[in-house]
């Protein structure tokens, strides 16, 4: 008989009865009380009353009966704390049962009961588990760590169950292995800074071995962890992709896709002159092929990851066009989808049969799909330009048909092939004019009109086509409206003669009537350029228009090689990255694609930070752009000083809006004065060549100042490392470091494209901040910054700009606009860039301001592991301005009595004290005087880091 009876009973006052039977001598009546009560609580019964005689029953041999209880216990623990507490004895004996599924029973239960009283109760016997001899009680007992973790983070470390977890990652049983992996990176994904799954060639070894016997599941973890480690070199990546390569042919999707994944990010590090590279492409396509013969769900997502992978590397899908035609029993969601990977996979070998295929979908009856089988017919004749007449008659026999949002949707494409191929296909408009009067969309009316301002001297009833739009001007919308302005302007331009009345009529409808303010601003511009400077209205409205690029809905090349590394989870099929819809406080960790290795053709990769970059310095300093606006918007605003400070009134006149009229003046000649921004663009009469201009040209390789030979002062410089990620600046990528050479302090910038776009009007400007840092002259990229084009920058800074202490006191906050938009970011300067060169005192002034400067102002440090004796300390030291006064050997330990001096006039004066360690290192005492005692764990900063380095 079923179990189904327990849930038909609709007695009243059955929680006696049901607490009877429960005590009942009898085994059989029990375990049917229990299953009873199991139903109600199931049916959303209230049956916590019963706890105490539940937990009674827990002492039995009877498997069945002991799930049971367990089942209710992990329901109502949590509303009965301290009755649970009861049931710890029963779980303590549980745990050393002779049956290996009872002892991982208990286990599991323990794991799941989420009440911190009873935690601490757990750890024996949770810490017996992870040892046991049976393989199934450790691999659930891996499971119970990352549960315990989630409760009380602090137990398990002190417990030190991670380090179990991690010996458990060489267990010799895979499923073991599998499920700690799956464990540790459940907790190191809630603690993103913890380096937990600490990955080395040994480890790997072993997970690889594991993945051939474990059960899908276990395979998906091990590869995700794989996905996520990065090999030495381009030879160990190969090994991995041969060892992961035979998952592709595994029955279950997901296993293929984290296969995919692993070898897709591992590609990254192969020369793609290997024999192995070429295999490995022909080995990825048909997994991804069979993808797309299971049901309608798993192909949508499959045809996401797809989409992306073919952004990333399209020969691998480039001969099975075929597989990605639409069938007529497929989904809208799987269709639009294949038919936008058909048009990524359109080339000139292949495009007539996908033209022949998008012309039999556009007489479809499906209305939406019809749509984008037109347009991507437009985007065939955009993207391969031999194709673009065959597209363009194909359009035209689709006119032809007259179905209404067929001619509309062609209409919309012909206008962007218009802008990609002009004055060619330019003898197709008279057809399109004839289909004037049947388009009722906004999208098809507003390309139509941009077809007739664009051609009009080639129409000769232009003007009368566009009044026909004008008589319902106040019906259309705001694109349409938009669109009829500037149509008009452009034909009163052409032909003012014959249409002064017609303009007239459009700059009233459009300024007097209208209350949309997009429509009346434009509308006021057009009428002041018309109005005063005609010459200029002309260059401004008929001026050339840059041709629109074949692939305008790629994804940014940073954001796809996030996207890679997320394929077969939820940010591979939205095609965003976790950080734009994963909410609550679980850090999510940015990931990026290796660095091509050494043997390989490119460059390292955008997203990783230049060795020697100490990891994770910048993410804390940098705060979220609404912190910076507040100040940046309140900048004392002024033009940029290169020689003594102004007086304050003049300086400390209105702030601009970065983001408002201010910016605008850069881009005109208006002379710099009071309330302009401290933005600077380069002047018609530029600075010297050497200030501003990329390193290694011009005046800079005569003195010889960047190559570090023949320089006066040689102050360290750290590696240059991202100060502004490409994710956040709309693909420009800033990288910099900060120099002192010969007095003069600058700050070296890294600027990269990867945006799909030009970028030019490159400005800087800086926030207050606490020693009057500011540029000395204005940023200067001499060249429009390709897409993929890096170029370096040396930026001359003064320090006469205004003061305002910030917090940390190294903390420079930097606003760069270019013609995209104005981006933010703050970065630490080291201090050392501000000793200057006069900072030795004489030995008398030492000892009097030593004594003068109050015993509180003191503040001791120490530098351990200094791998410098007493008289490299001294000369590196003087190398970046810091001066030995004095030295002596006080029973044999070096005493260094130093000084400095900071540009704002500030001493710090220095007794370093060299206690010999072992023979290689020394560790220093340093003690610090300076009468701004803020200033003293920065200049300890720099002492380590000069040192050190």
């Amino acid at each position: 008989m079923t179990d189904s009876k327990y849930f038909t009973t609709t007695k009243k006052g059955e929680i006696f009865e049901l607490k009877a039977e429960l005590n009942s001598d009898k085994k059989e009546k029990k375990k049917e009380a229990v299953k009873k009560v199991i139903a109600s609580m199931t049916v959303g019964k209230d049956v916590s009353a019963l706890f105490p005689d539940v937990v009674n029953c827990m002492q039995t041999d009877n498997l069945e009966l002991k799930k049971l209880v367990y089942l209710y216990l992990m329901n109502y623990a949590k509303s009965q704390p301290d009755m649970a507490i009861m049931a710890v004895n029963t779980f303590v004996k549980d745990c050393e049962d002779p049956n290996p599924l009872i002892r991982a029973l208990a286990v599991r239960t323990m794991g799941c009961i989420r009440v911190d009283k009873i935690t601490e109760y757990l750890c024996e016997p949770l810490r017996k588990c992870l040892k046991d001899e049976d393989p199934y009680v450790r691999k659930t007992a891996a499971v119970c760590v990352a549960k315990l973790h989630d409760i009380n983070a602090q137990l398990v470390e002190d417990q030190g169950f991670l380090d179990t977890l991690k010996d458990l990652i060489s267990d010799s049983n895979p499923m073991v292995v599998a499920n700690a992996v799956a464990a540790l990176s459940e907790i190191a994904e809630s603690h993103p800074s913890s380096n937990l799954l600490d990955l080395n060639p040994q480890s790997i070894n072993k997970l690889l071995t594991a993945l051939n016997e474990c059960t899908e599941w276990g395979q998906i973890f091990i590869l995700d962890c794989l996905a996520n480690y990065t090999p030495k070199d381009d030879r160990e990546a190969q090994s991995i992709c041969e060892r992961v390569t035979p998952r592709l042919s595994h029955a279950n999707s997901a296993v293929v896709l984290s296969a995919v994944k692993v070898l897709m990010k591992f590609m990254e590090m192969l020369s793609k002159d290997l024999d192995y590279y070429g295999t490995l492409l022909k080995k990825l396509a048909p997994p991804l092929v069979t993808l797309l013969s299971a049901e309608p769900e798993l192909q949508y997502v499959a045809l996401r990851n797809i989409n992306l992978i073919v952004q990333k590397r399209p020969e691998i899908l480039k001969h099975e066009m075929k597989v990605f035609f639409v069938k007529y029993n497929d989904p809208i969601y799987v269709k639009l989808e294949k038919l936008d990977i058909m048009i990524r996979l359109a080339s000139q070998a292949n495009i007539a049969q996908v033209l022949a295929e998008l012309k039999e979908y556009a007489t479809e009856v499906d209305v939406d799909f019809v749509r984008k089988a037109v347009r991507a017919i437009g985007r065939c004749a955009i993207k391969v330009e031999q194709s673009a007449e065959r597209c363009v008659s194909t359009l035209l026999d689709l006119i032809q048909t007259k179905v209404n949002y067929v001619v509309q949707e062609a209409i919309v494409v012909i206008k962007d092939i218009f802008r990609k191929y002009p004055n060619k296909y330019e003898s197709v408009i008279a057809t399109l004019c004839e289909n004037l009067d049947s388009l009722d969309e906004p999208e098809a009316r507003a390309a139509m009109i941009w077809i007739v301002g664009e051609y009009a001297e080639r129409i000769d009833n232009a003007d009368e086509l566009l009044e026909s739009f004008l008589e319902g001007f106040h019906d259309e919308s705001t694109q349409v409206q938009l669109q009829l302005l500037t149509a008009i302007v452009k034909l009163f331009l052409k032909k003012p003669t014959e249409t002064q009345e017609l303009v007239q009529q459009v700059l009233s409808l459009a300024t007097q009537d209208s209350d949309n303010p997009d429509l009346r601003d434009r509308g006021y511009i057009y009428w002041r350029l018309l109005s005063t400077d005609p010459v200029a209205a002309k260059e401004v409205v008929l001026a050339e228009k840059p041709l629109i690029s074949e692939e305008t809905d790629l994804i940014e090349p940073t954001l796809l090689d996030e996207l890679i590394c997320y394929i077969g989870t939820l940010a591979s099929v939205y095609h965003k990255p976790p950080s734009a819809f994963v909410e609550g406080g679980r850090g999510v960790v940015h990931k990026s694609l290796p660095p091509r290795t050494a043997s390989s053709e490119s460059t390292e990769s955008p997203e990783t930070a230049p060795a020697g970059a100490p990891p994770g310095e910048q993410l804390d300093v940098i705060p979220t752009q609404g912190d910076l606006l507040g100040d940046l918007l309140n900048l004392d605003l002024g033009p940029p000083v290169s020689g003594p400070p102004l007086a304050t009134s003049s300086v400390q006149m209105g702030a601009v809006d970065l983001l408002g009229s201010g910016l605008d003046s850069l881009m005109g000649d208006e002379p710099e004065g009071i309330g302009t921004p401290n933005f600077v663009s380069p002047p018609a009469t530029a600075v010297p060549a050497n200030l501003g201009a990329p390193m290694g040209s011009g005046l800079s390789d005569l003195f010889d100042l960047t190559s570090g030979v023949g320089t006066l002062s040689g102050s360290y410089v750290a590696p240059k490392a991202v100060w502004l990620p490409a994710m956040k600046a709309k693909g420009l990528e800033i990288s910099g470091t900060f120099t002192r050479q010969v007095g003069s302090i600058s700050m070296d910038l890294q600027l990269t494209n990867k945006a799909l776009q030009v970028m030019t009007d490159f400005a800087i400007q800086f926030n207050r901040n606490s020693f009057g840092l500011a540029p000395a002259a204005p940023l200067q990229v001499h060249a429009p910054l390709s897409p993929n084009q890096t170029v370096e920058i040396s930026l001359p800074l003064n320090t006469v700009g205004s003061v305002m202490k910030m917090e940390p006191l190294n903390n420079l906050q930097v606003a760069v606009k270019n013609n995209i938009d104005v981006f933010y970011f703050s970065t630490l300067y080291p201090l050392h860039i501000l000793f200057v060169e006069d900072g030795k005192m004489d030995r008398q002034m030492f000892l009097a301001t030593w004594k003068d400067i109050p015993n509180e102002n003191e503040a001791q440090f120490q530098i351990r592991d200094c791998p410098l004796n007493a008289e490299a300390v001294s000369s590196r030291l003087q190398s970046s301005n810091i001066f030995t006064v004095a030295k002596r050997n006080v029973e044999g330990q070096d005493m260094l009595y130093q000084s400095l001096k900071l540009t704002n006039g500030i001493w710090v004066l220095a007794e370093l004290r060299i206690q010999p360690g072992n023979p290689s290192f020394m560790d220093l005492e340093l003690s610090l005087k300076c009468r701004a005692p803020e200033v003293s764990q920065h200049v300890y900063q720099a002492y380590e880091t000069i040192l050190k380095n």
